[in-house]
């Protein structure tokens, strides 16, 4: 365990004890935060019976969004690569000159 931290992080009002990196720390507790106020947002406004039901719901907000971001780097990595080709192309144009 050499340089790991036991931490305790609380989803959904059930604690898990977690050995983590220092680094990860920050990360795990505000991804923790987000999920209870994600949780609390769906029970107010949707009639949802089961904390399952909210922790799947979550769980597909978290991974749309992270899909959703690799969509749009994509988008945005083909847009590059063109203009990289274009200027690519007007410098050949101007040194065969």
């Amino acid at each position: 365990m050499d340089g790991k931290l036991r931490i305790k992080i609380s989803i959904a009002d059930r604690v898990y004890p977690l050995t983590v990196e220092p680094s990860q720390e920050e990360g795990l507790r505000s991804a923790s935060k987000k999920i209870d106020a994600m949780i609390k947002q769906f029970e107010e406004n949707y009639a949802v019976r089961d904390k399952q039901d909210v922790l799947a719901m979550c769980a597909l907000q978290f991974a749309s969004q992270v899909e959703q971001k690799q969509i749009d780097n994509a988008i945005d990595g083909e847009e590059t690569i063109d203009r990289i080709k274009k200027l690519n192309s007007l410098l050949d144009q101007y040194l065969e000159k």
